[in-house]
């Protein structure tokens, strides 16, 4: 599994999906079934990204990372 790099819990509301994006900051987008929903960045934590490496939001709201298995090959 991966390890817990992030310090701020992330509030989690249904309907929409989470992750981290290229700028390093947490975003919740709604998912198909969720047609009110907007994109929105969430959370003020900023997560240094390095190459080979998923990071995604736990269960538990924290952010975590996790090494690629095949990250680098051709």
């Amino acid at each position: 599994m991966g390890v817990k790099i992030g310090s701020e819990k992330i509030k989690r509301e249904s309907g929409y999906l989470y992750f981290v994006g290229k700028d390093g900051y947490v975003w919740a987008v709604p998912m198909r079934h969720n047609k009110g929903g907007r994109k929105k960045k969430v959370g003020t934590e900023k997560v240094q990204k390095e190459p080979g490496f998923l990071y995604y939001v736990g269960d538990d709201g924290y952010v975590y990372r996790a090494k690629m298995k095949n990250a680098g090959r051709r």
